[in-house]
């Protein structure tokens, strides 16, 4: 008892709530992120109406937001909030002063490399994080968005605009911000703990007061023909707030009442491995991982609500004529169920970082950018050896999935009923080999996810890499990571675009 205890309790954060973690059975560190995130709800709406652009100047709202993002990383992190501070001033030190050729790469190093030794040091010294206050998620999300801005400001400055798409041209950044700017976009209490990671010009929009206005003098404007609307109230963030807290609600219902019932563990569980069938062994573990994703969709959801609450996120006004409150979310959990792609499961799950990972790679890499993004995506996540595992095997399965798609979707598309057989068969097919491919990053250790592996028989890398063999001379594969991350560009069109569309019949 004495060591359960040690391990709910142990943090380097306040400890004002151990009694209701102690008396709960849950961690600290999560009572304590979970209170946060709500004390960072509350806040928002304040935000939002008593310190909006029309009641505080942007330096106010600049410094208030910086300061109560502070304050939270205190809160949950006690002196490991250091760690996020000094990587946030050490990359702002590169930004004023690093020549705008390199500035992207100065960045891309001092950011990555902070981040890669702490989870070093996390997993060598505190025995992979288990005794230990995991600071690291505020870490990736600084990471997300000093190259972000980084490269936003290199192409402002050192390309010419033709080199740029119409996307990177809006987002470019053309003057080398101000502290307060710079510490505000990275330490603001929206986004500080779990993101989601936006753009610059985007939050600076928002500070300002322009974040709404522009959207609707673009959609106003060309749907009806007008120069502006400059009296038309702003739109209420309330009710995608509420629906996103239900979302919230429902989620944390399912992870309470079945998630803890379905332990990832026991896939890897000697006598279950032996004595199971193949075909239970299949299935416990497609089912323990479709229980596990609840965990992921509060988190992001619940940010995604924080930042709505304060007035950020709009993204336009969708085709039913209904305001859109999807500009940053990270997650479609209707696009991610229903996927039947590999490619559409990755494009509604984690969408900002994807976002991210090509804007900083896939887009600029002059060659093996598939392999490339997945590496990168791998070093940031951390140094688990599980996440290696994921990112290398999602490779092949991505090359192969694509290669199938050409050769054979054509086929099924002359009847409705053809065409929904092949619907299921693809979302059965893509939902398990998620389920294969995500396994050892939830495992994390090596031998773990040898023994599962073992236990699959190794099905899915042997039919992937046949799959690539068999079909890559008939149809050669195109690079297909995040693709369709482009749809953010759609929120400086006329119209808001579907945000999370499952775009399977435009990939031919």
């Amino acid at each position: 008892m004495g060591e359960r205890s040690d391990t709910v309790s142990n943090t380097t954060g306040s400890r004002w709530l151990l009694p209701v973690s102690e008396r709960l059975g849950v961690p600290l560190d999560q009572v304590n992120f979970l209170a946060c995130q709500l004390l960072a709800l509350a806040a928002a709406f304040w935000f939002r109406l008593y310190l909006s652009p029309g009641h505080a100047s942007p330096l106010i709202r600049h410094a208030v937001a910086t300061l109560l993002g502070v304050a939270l990383l205190i809160f949950c992190f006690g002196w490991y909030s250091a760690h996020i501070l000094v990587v946030v001033g050490l990359s702002y030190l590169i930004v004023v002063q690093a020549d705008c050729n390199n500035v992207h790469k100065y960045c891309m190093v001092t950011a990555m490399g902070y981040l890669t030794v702490c989870q070093v040091s996390r997993v060598f010294i505190f025995n992979y994080g288990i005794l230990s206050t995991d600071f690291s998620g505020p870490l990736m999300m600084v990471t997300q968005k000093i190259t972000t801005l980084a490269f936003q400001l290199h192409d402002g400055f050192c390309k010419k605009s033709e080199q740029l798409t119409l996307e990177q041209r809006r987002l470019a950044i053309y003057v080398r911000p101000p502290l307060i700017e710079y510490l505000s976009y990275n330490l603001n209490f929206l986004s500080v703990l779990v993101g989601p990671c936006s753009n610059f010009n985007d939050y600076v929009d928002f500070i300002e007061g322009r974040h709404i206005s522009r959207r609707l003098k673009q959609h106003v404007g060309i749907s009806n023909g007008l120069n502006g609307c400059d009296k038309a109230p702003d739109p209420s963030p309330l009710g995608a707030v509420c629906r996103k807290l239900l979302v919230c609600c429902g989620c944390m219902l399912f992870f309470l009442i079945v998630t803890r019932s379905l332990a990832i563990n026991y896939n890897v569980d000697p006598h279950f491995v032996n004595h199971a069938s193949f075909l239970t062994r299949l299935t416990y573990a497609f089912f323990s991982i479709q229980a596990a994703r609840p965990k992921f969709y509060f988190a992001w959801t619940l940010a995604d609500a924080v930042n709505n609450a304060a007035g950020y996120g709009f993204l336009g006004i969708d085709e039913s004529g209904k305001p859109s409150w999807d500009l940053i979310s990270n997650v479609s959990i209707l696009g991610i169920e229903t996927a039947t792609s590999f490619k559409t499961f990755i494009d509604n799950w984690n969408i900002q970082t994807g976002v991210w990972l090509k804007m900083v790679c896939y887009d600029r890499a002059p060659k093996h950018r598939l392999a490339l993004t997945f590496i990168l995506s791998a070093l940031w996540h951390g140094v688990f050896p599980g996440y290696y595992f994921t990112f290398i095997t999602a490779i092949p399965i991505s090359i192969a999935a694509q290669a199938v798609r050409k050769s054979v979707r054509h086929y099924f598309l002359v009847f409705r009923g053809l065409k929904l057989a092949y619907d299921i068969l693809t979302w059965g097919a893509t939902q398990l080999a998620i389920c294969y491919t995500v396994m050892p990053f939830l495992l994390l250790a090596v031998e773990p996810t040898l023994v599962y592996y073992r236990s699959m028989y190794y099905h899915v890398h042997i039919i992937s890499i046949l799959a690539v063999i068999v079909l890559h001379q008939k149809h050669k594969p195109r690079e297909a990571f995040a693709t369709s991350k482009s749809f953010v560009s759609s929120s400086g069109s006329a119209r808001c675009q579907p945000v999370y569309s499952n775009n399977n019949d435009k990939m031919d």
